[in-house]
């Protein structure tokens, strides 16, 4: 399996972790699911006709991340744009958001596509209402109780420089908030998610998750920003 560019970071494909395993073993979004207004905005978001190929909807989509890629496009939307592309092709190509990133050979465990400034928390270690240092006391902008399990969660995304949630993230003293960047997040999420919902034994998936939160913070605080390159002039100057 090679490696896919983005035209900016050539992002390697999966090692040999479980998360792969795990990543094949999930259902994809049934396209009864999703209604003809929902297909229509897919393709919408892409800039593709209903009638293209799959190969069509695939080029769209990679030309649209290198549109959006937070390296090349500093505007305030981009980080929501990128979302919409995502879940314009999961809906097209009728995938799960793990299955898109491993279809695609992407690891942002190993090679973070950005800075990490979304927010995960982890649910198995969240104590919820208990914690004496809530997070959703601290920012409840960012940050909800979920009634189903009773614990916090973020509620929204795009707060990299709010001080309250980085209060919040900082002071956590079950240190179960972390930084991370949008794919990362969206992995976690999914794989937390099948933890809570399961009704047997999960340890593995568990120690699969503390590792993937491990991972990332290693690679998070290793990643530098592409340097933009200067622009060279060609004028003449003369120096007296």
């Amino acid at each position: 399996m090679g490696s896919f560019s983005l035209g900016l970071t050539t992002i390697a494909p999966f090692g040999n972790n479980n998360f792969s395993f795990w990543a094949r073993k999930k259902n994809p979004i049934s396209r009864s699911s999703c209604s003809v207004k929902d297909r229509d905005d897919a393709y919408g978001v892409l800039g593709i006709h209903p009638h293209c190929s799959s190969a069509d909807i695939k080029a769209a989509f990679r030309a649209k991340v290198k549109q959006y890629h937070p390296d090349l496009n500093t505007g305030d939307h981009s980080d929501t744009m990128i979302r919409r592309v995502i879940q314009a092709y999961r809906i097209l190509s009728n995938c799960t958001p793990s299955q898109l990133i491993e279809s695609e050979c992407l690891d942002p465990f190993d090679t973070p596509e950005c800075e990490a400034f979304d927010i995960f928390v982890n649910q198995i270690l969240c104590v919820g209402k208990a914690c004496s240092n809530s997070c959703v006391d601290r920012a409840p902008h960012a940050f909800k109780y979920v009634s189903s399990t009773g614990t916090a969660r973020a509620s929204s995304q795009g707060h990299g420089e709010d001080y309250q949630v980085q209060s919040a993230v900082g002071q956590c003293p079950r240190s179960c908030i972390h930084y991370v960047t949008p794919s990362q997040r969206i992995l976690l999420e999914e794989l937390l998610d099948s933890i809570l919902e399961a009704p047997y034994d999960t340890s593995a998936e568990a120690d699969l998750l503390y590792s993937l939160i491990a991972k990332a913070r290693f690679e998070n605080n290793r990643y530098q920003k592409p340097k933009k390159q200067p622009k060279s002039s060609t004028q003449h100057v003369d120096w007296f």
